[in-house]
Parts: structure tokens; C-alpha cells; sequence
């Protein structure tokens, strides 16, 4: 009787790496096709019709102006500072670096600060390529271009990347709500139409995702290693 074992053992390997291949291959594509798909609306608005917003860009915009009330801008200015200037874009990340560093997840923290310095740096490309105006109603100052927004860039890049590094529920709701809640503030203080926050947050994500494919087994191991107390 022919023993099957070793081929039996053979054909499980090989469907092992197969799977392997086909979970490192996923976040690249999928993240890769964000980040163009982020480009191309960019393009889109910026050819269409010499970067005017859409017609859902205008009416949300109008519902935004009869909406405004000093109660709201209070919760938008603060939105405002945690996602942008010396607080949003240096203070906050370098702060989690260091913490991700003394936990001594060495690898989250090369992670995150990758993948901000990247989404940060795509986002003033594409702001300098297509230079569209923002609109006219602004209650707080911002440089030129207004596709993508930096801030939900930035919002979404920083939760997609602690919900994978931290492995947690509540994150991943944290992270979602914060981002959702910065597209409501850019809109709310002006500074962005709707479709510029859409590009943001697409462009976040599809960062995170790509650089996480390479690190995702790193990161795994880091997350369930031990820590060990130094005598």
C-alpha cells in the first residue's frame, strides 16, 4: 500500500503559501487602488470643469452655512488643531511614536511613522498638481490647495494604523468616529468642499493599508511577544 502522507504533507504546504501569498497580496492592491482611485477623483475635478466643486459639494455647502452657530465651531476649532499645525502634524504623532517605543513595539512605531510622513507627503503632491481653489466661506486660514484634505488624510491614516496595531474593537470605533468627525469639521469651518474630504479619507486609508501588507507579520509577532523585565 503506497503511503500518501509526504504528498499529503506537500499538498498542505503549498496551499499554506498560496494562502500566505494571497493575504500579503491583498492590502497591497487594495491599498494601491485607494491611493489612485484618491489621485483620480483629483483629476477628475480638476478637468471636469476647470476645478469647480460638484453639485453635492455646493448644496452641502449651503446646508453647512445655514447650519453654523458658534456652539458648533467651538468642537471644529479643536478638530482643527488636533488635525493640523504643530499639534496635529508633529506633537501627536512624535507623542505616539514614543509611546509605541517604551511598550517596545519598535515595529508599530516604524509603522505609524512611515505611514504618516507618506500619507502627509502625497497629500501636499496632489494639492500642488491639481491647486484647486477652496471655497470662499472660511472661518479659519489654510494654505493653497484644497484637494485632498490633509486633516481626514492624516485622521484616517493615524486610526487605520493604531486599529492594526492595536488589535482592538473600541480603536477601530475611535478611529472611525474621529475620522468622520474630522470631515464634518473641515466642511463646517470651510475650508474644504465635501468631495475634497471623500479624497482625504481614501487616501488615508489606502496609505495604511499598503505599508501594513509588508509589516503585518512583524506586527503580529511584536503584539503577542512577551515582555520581559530587565534585572
Amino acid at each position: 500500500m503506497t503511503d500518501n502522507r509526504p504528498r499529503t504533507r506537500y499538498a498542505a504546504d503549498q496551499a499554506l503559501k498560496s494562502e500566505v501569498r494571497a493575504t500579503r497580496h491583498w492590502p497591497l492592491i487594495s491599498g494601491i487602488a485607494a491611493v489612485v482611485l484618491a489621485a483620480a477623483l483629483g483629476a477628475v475635478i480638476a478637468y471636469r470643469a476647470s476645478n469647480k466643486p460638484f453639485e453635492f459639494d455646493t448644496e452641502w455647502m449651503d446646508e453647512i452655512l445655514e447650519a453654523r452657530n458658534p456652539v458648533w465651531e467651538v468642537p471644529a476649532q479643536l478638530m482643527n488643531t488636533l488635525g493640523g499645525g504643530l499639534f496635529g502634524v508633529i506633537i501627536l504623532p512624535v507623542a505616539i511614536i514614543v509611546v509605541l517605543l517604551v511598550m517596545r513595539r519598535k515595529w508599530a512605531a516604524l509603522y505609524f511613522a512611515t505611514a504618516s510622513g507618506v500619507s502627509a507627503g502625497l497629500v501636499q503632491l496632489l494639492k500642488n498638481l491639481f491647486a484647486r481653489p477652496r471655497p470662499e466661506d472660511m472661518l479659519v486660514t489654510a494654505d493653497i490647495g484644497s484637494f485632498p484634505s490633509g486633516h481626514v488624510a492624516n485622521a484616517a491614516t493615524m486610526a487605520v494604523v493604531l486599529g492594526f496595531i492595536l488589535q482592538r474593537t473600541w480603536v477601530w470605533i475611535a478611529g472611525v468616529a474621529y475620522a468622520i468627525l474630522m470631515m464634518l469639521s473641515r466642511t463646517y469651518l470651510g475650508v474644504h468642499w465635501a468631495s475634497d474630504t471623500i479624497g482625504g479619507l481614501v487616501l488615508g486609508v489606502g496609505v495604511a493599508v499598503v505599508l501594513w501588507g509588508p509589516l503585518a507579520h512583524r506586527l503580529d509577532l511584536e503584539r503577542h511577544k512577551p515582555i520581559v523585565a530587565q534585572p
